[in-house]
């Protein structure tokens, strides 16, 4: 069987107590940023990469939150056992502004978190948007009372 490893980022944005994230509108489902590791980088390099090509952001991954998804899906007759190692990225509103989605995607929208739930169709990144969303609010309630 063969192996596929990915990174990505769940990517996001503050603005007056409001959480925002980035989803991008692949051709069959909505999602975030990700694509294969390569041979000669980093989970996180590879997640950094794929953010600046197919949103044209610079990233800079939290520390902290690593979620990691494995599926299984056929590609032209062959099992594939598909492993994704996904981060969290946060942008100021300004770079938010800024996103330019590479032809791999057909749309992209900030959505707050009831909103992009609703998009969203694969359980496992719904799960992972919870958890995002749950590490975001315990960083955020840290930095006020600092």
């Amino acid at each position: 069987m063969k192996q596929e490893k990915s990174a990505g980022a769940v990517i996001y944005y503050a603005d007056s107590g409001k959480v925002h994230f980035l989803l991008l509108k692949y051709p069959t489902y909505w999602g975030f940023a990700k694509g294969w590791v390569e041979e000669s980088e980093s989970e996180e390099q590879a997640a950094i990469r794929e953010i600046r090509e197919e949103t044209g952001l610079n990233a800079e991954l939290i520390s902290g939150f690593r979620h990691e998804q494995r599926w299984f899906f056929r590609h032209e007759g062959n099992l594939i056992n598909k492993h994704a190692i996904f981060f969290l990225v946060r942008v100021s509103k300004e770079d938010a502004e800024k996103v330019k989605i590479s032809n791999e995607h057909e749309d992209f929208a900030w959505l707050c978190y009831e909103e992009a739930i609703k998009k969203m169709r694969v359980k496992q990144n719904k799960e992972m948007l919870a958890s995002a969303l749950e590490f975001i609010r315990e960083i955020e309630k840290q930095k006020k009372l600092f």
